[in-house]
């Protein structure tokens, strides 16, 4: 079965649910639906596409400023992939600004996004030893920029296969 969108009050997209959990949400009166297919059913309910929460659903969390917890997806996220020493967007993985063989630190502040290629040429030098600057300044993102980020990536990979088909 497909998703079905569940909106807050406001109207604003949360997330997607399976078609069984909407309509179990419209019989308890969570939700009313919002937008509906006109020949399918599933037990009395028209079958949904989009519903409304009935109450505002805070968001808290999303929105928070605090701190995201560092992981090397995350680097490439905050970094959309895009290498910090050559500026092409190829980048696979993660490398250490300040080596760890020399004390740099696993954290926000020193890890940005690399190429393969530039990876490897840097090694465990730091960037002006290596005569290879940073392009940007790494920092500590929020957990809403993340989450952007993570939308972003997945919309434009889902419209690259489309075109590229």
């Amino acid at each position: 079965m497909t998703q079905v969108e569940v909106w807050n009050a406001d109207e604003t997209l949360l997330h997607r649910v399976s078609v069984r959990h909407a309509v179990k949400m419209i019989w308890r009166g969570v939700a009313t639906p919002v937008e509906v297919h006109e020949s399918e059913r599933l037990g009395p309910y028209q079958v949904p596409i989009v519903v409304r929460l009935v109450r505002y659903v805070e968001q808290k969390w999303l929105y928070s400023r605090t701190r995201a917890t560092y992981s090397r997806d995350g680097v490439l996220l905050r970094d959309k992939g895009q290498c910090a020493y050559c500026g092409r967007f190829t980048a696979t993985t993660m490398d250490h600004v300040t080596p760890r063989s020399r004390g740099g630190a696993t954290s926000w502040l020193n890890a940005v996004a690399a190429c393969e290629d530039c990876n490897a040429r840097k090694g465990s030098r730091t960037p002006d030893e290596a005569g290879m600057p940073l392009r940007w300044d790494p920092y500590v993102p929020t957990r809403a920029q993340l989450r952007f980020a993570r939308t972003a990536t997945a919309t434009a990979t889902r419209l690259r296969k489309e075109i590229l088909g």
